[in-house]
């Protein structure tokens, strides 16, 4: 519908395009008539108008509705002596001046249209950007592992719901959690789960969602994002590839390096705006924990870092009985025996690699998950990695 849209206006500025230039351009139908009768005709009385062209004039004779035409003698004074007979005089725009204006309204509407871009992105990204999940189903159920983790934060979103009476013990809250490790661990699912589990209000967010090609849109999020944090509290921020965002300060003094220190002087003077009644905690992830900023991950501000590994022996099990859950692995595979050969995998490649070994048994019109399949699977996954791996380098 809306590429219709899109072409449906094309087609219209063609069209107004081609009707313009072919009014403009229209086949002339007026008689010659030589300068020397033109001008006799003048001194006489018997022209009523004229309209000055580059090369030719057009006029028209008292009582006739010829339209007639002859040479401009290109005088600075002739426009007087039409004047000084009583003859209507008007001039015609050539083309030089009809380019002119063409390019002069090209440049007004690209020139108004920035400008308008702008404001528009300025002004909207505080009703868009940032969406509050109210009912979020997600449980610590579906978190495989990390059992201490989720211990301890759960003892942090409850001094989030319930500050004062914390407080009372000399408590205050936990501004904020960073969560460390390799990709494809689950970083993002345990915030979402953390925020089900404790039943409060989320709003997830990654760096890219505060990098913008108008300078200062970075920090102004930031501030919208804090802002609507506090307008549903409690509630909990996270911020994915924190190390987006979060980057040490360079001060080369380029246009980005500038941005990036704006982004960050935001996030500190947010963090530090915090009061014991907010009601909002920041989860930030990142898998490069040396690239942050030292002032930003400082205590007070992070009070909490967490590394989030590689599953172990026990987690992977679980990981295999939540993953398979809509899938049928064959009675000859054992679960404890698969988890050993997933040792050194990530949470997303055993989900991958389950994932892969489904397909590979649909294709073969089978239901059950052989080991067959796995192994084909585990070809393709790696193949997959190796290939990223090889780009990287």
């Amino acid at each position: 519908m809306k590429n219709k849209k899109n072409l449906l206006i094309v087609s219209m500025v063609i069209l107004t395009v081609i009707i313009g230039i072919t009014l403009y351009f229209e086949i002339d139908k007026s008689q010659y008539i030589p300068y020397s009768d033109f001008y006799s005709y003048v001194k006489n009385g018997k022209v009523v108008s004229a309209k000055i062209g580059n090369d030719e004039v057009s006029f028209y004779l008292n009582g006739d509705e010829t339209e007639y035409r002859t040479d401009n003698p290109e005088l600075d004074s002739f426009k007087e002596f039409l004047l000084l007979n009583g003859v209507k005089v008007s001039s015609e725009k050539g083309m030089d001046e009809f380019l002119v204006a063409v390019t002069d309204a090209i440049f007004n509407i690209i020139f108004f249209g920035i400008i308008i871009f702008g404001l528009y992105k300025l002004l909207d990204f505080r009703k868009n950007t940032f969406k509050v999940i109210r009912d979020n189903n997600t449980k610590f159920s579906d978190v495989a592992g990390m059992e201490e983790l989720k211990r301890e934060m759960l003892q942090a979103v409850d001094i989030l719901k319930h500050p004062k009476e914390y407080a009372k013990k000399g408590i205050r809250p936990i501004n904020g959690i960073l969560l460390e490790g390799n990709p494809g661990n689950g970083k993002t699912l345990f915030a979402r789960a953390l925020a089900g589990e404790a039943k409060v209000n989320f709003i997830a967010t990654k760096a890219t969602d505060f990098q913008s090609a108008i300078m200062s849109i970075g920090p102004a999020k930031i501030k919208a994002l804090f802002r609507k944090a506090r307008a549903n509290k409690p509630c909990i921020i996270f911020i994915d590839e924190f190390d987006g965002i979060g980057e040490k300060r360079n001060y080369s003094g380029t246009g980005i390096d500038k941005e990036n220190n704006r982004i960050i002087a935001a996030m500190l003077n947010e963090m530090d705006g915090f009061t014991r009644e907010e009601g909002v905690m920041v989860i930030a992830a990142t898998n490069n924990y040396k690239a942050l900023d030292e002032a930003l991950v400082r205590a007070g501000r992070f009070d909490k870092k967490y590394t989030v590994p590689n599953p172990d022996y026990k987690t992977r099990i679980e990981l295999i009985k939540i993953y398979t859950r809509s899938k049928k692995l064959s009675e000859s595979i054992s679960v404890e025996q698969l988890a050993a050969k997933f040792e050194n995998l990530s949470c997303s490649q055993i989900e991958t690699i389950l994932n892969e070994a489904a397909m590979v048994a649909t294709g073969e019109v089978r239901e059950d998950i052989t080991e067959i399949d796995l192994v084909e699977a585990v070809k393709r996954v790696c193949n997959v990695v190796s290939a990223k791996e090889a780009k990287r380098r």
